[in-house]
């Protein structure tokens, strides 16, 4: 016996077969639905076996249990639609004064022996400089672009 056991109610069912049936949906809806559609155990079919259903729609069967754990442990809204995520948990990962800081870095002399600061230099020195704890140079790189952007638009003036 499985140890996720799906059991759609007849509004359930109802509303997975409109996703596959008609509409546009994005595909890992449309693949969560077709899965729990053959995993329910309540309907007038004999509930498919993992593999079985895996194959038939060319995921794994790792992906199969998931959806189903999914249904079992969170409900249906979110085996279809995902968790919504709360704005307010996402930190400020740079603030204005540090973006300060690489600019200056950057605009500033380069280390001797070298033509011009390198992304990873830039990385290496802002952390040396304690201006924070850990930072990318692809994070470097944001930074230095979202500046060239706005010295960009600056130039370009009021197109009115």
């Amino acid at each position: 016996m499985s140890r996720y056991t799906v059991e759609l109610t007849n509004e359930e069912r109802s509303a997975l077969r409109e996703i596959i049936s008609k509409g546009s949906h994005k595909s890992l809806r449309v693949i969560n639905a077709l899965i729990l559609l053959n995993s329910d155990e309540s309907g007038e079919e004999p509930r498919k076996p993992y593999e079985e259903i895996a194959s038939a729609l060319n995921v794994s069967s790792k992906k199969v249990e998931r959806v189903r754990k999914r249904f079992v442990e969170e409900g249906f809204e979110v085996t279809l639609n995902g968790k919504k995520r709360d704005p307010s948990s996402y930190r400020v990962k740079f603030d204005g004064d540090l973006e300060a800081h690489i600019i200056a870095l950057s605009c500033s002399k380069p280390p001797q022996g070298m033509a011009q600061w390198s992304l990873r230099l830039l990385a290496d020195n802002v952390v040396e400089l304690n201006y924070t704890d850990s930072i990318s140079h692809e994070s470097v790189r944001l930074i230095l672009k979202k500046r060239a952007e706005a010295l960009a638009s600056a130039r370009m003036g009021n197109s009115s």
